[in-house]
């Protein structure tokens, strides 16, 4: 990643809340602490941020504090191929007149190219999905409420009586921070408490993450692996990763990243 984009993530990120940390800046841009500490340093005298110990703050720290993690217009610029790949199994998987549920995400949102042509009735947290599936398709949208945060494009609600109880879904689709042994990984509380009431509405869950999501981890389990019908990822993954899978009694669908190629397909029972 290149210093100015580095740069950009940092300042969005002492803007999101009153101190990030050269651990969570690392795990933001992919980069070393050595590194994450000259960015502070040179941020700093630019008189961009403050440097506090340990990270970095907003010479005017936001009264209001959003999510962790990377915004969005960083993320969907990463591992595109793959997302479109991935989400274009997930659409398989579909048929018209389905309820679904699309979490937001990067990831997810690609479903939506492939859903064009679709018409089935879509529940989203995502502004982005959400507007998309209106403009070009004539699937029905359901938009869930509560308050926007506006760096990940999504709308969150920390009440249970909101209108996520009163959609059930076939199949609910979702990324993730990272998968391992333990489960799902999110980066922050809010997010796991949104989207656990989204996965109590769906009869499978299907998770969509590239391959570099099997190395990722975070301190906050969503869900157990158990929990998940379907991980559909790219030919990335090591073999390990599959074997753990397969040992949960998840069902592995590998996208073939080359364009017009078929999948290639490994089950196990769920």
């Amino acid at each position: 990643m290149h210093e100015k984009e580095r740069h950009r993530i940092i300042l969005s990120a002492v803007q999101e809340k009153p101190v990030v940390t050269v651990p969570e800046l690392v795990d933001l841009t992919d980069s070393s602490e050595a590194t994450i500490r000259r960015d502070i340093a040179a941020l700093h005298v630019q008189k961009k941020l403050r440097r506090v110990r340990g990270g970095a703050e907003a010479l005017h720290p936001p009264q209001f504090v959003g999510l962790a993690g990377r915004p969005f217009t960083v993320n969907e610029t990463l591992n595109t191929r793959q997302k479109q790949a991935i989400a274009k199994e997930a659409v398989a998987l579909c048929e018209d007149g389905d309820p679904i549920i699309i979490n937001g995400g990067t990831t997810t949102f690609q479903m939506v190219h492939f859903l064009t042509n679709r018409r089935m009735q879509v529940f989203t947290n995502s502004f982005n999905i959400a507007e998309h599936l209106l403009k070009h398709s004539k699937n029905t949208i359901m938009l869930s409420g509560g308050t926007i945060y506006r760096e990940q494009n999504i709308v969150l609600s920390p009440f249970d009586n909101d209108v996520t109880r009163n959609f059930y879904a076939r199949r609910m689709f979702m990324g993730a921070q990272g998968i391992g042994p333990l489960g799902l990984m999110e980066a922050d509380p809010l997010l796991i408490q949104a989207e656990q009431k989204l996965i109590d509405q769906a009869d499978e869950l299907v998770v969509l993450v590239d391959s570099t999501k099997f190395r990722k981890r975070s301190s906050l389990i969503l869900c157990g692996l158990k929990r998940i019908a379907t991980v559909i990822t790219d030919s990335g993954i090591e073999d390990r990763d599959a074997a753990m899978l397969e040992e949960a009694g998840v069902n592995l669908i590998v996208a073939n990243v080359q364009a017009g190629a078929k999948s290639e397909t490994a089950s196990s029972s769920a």
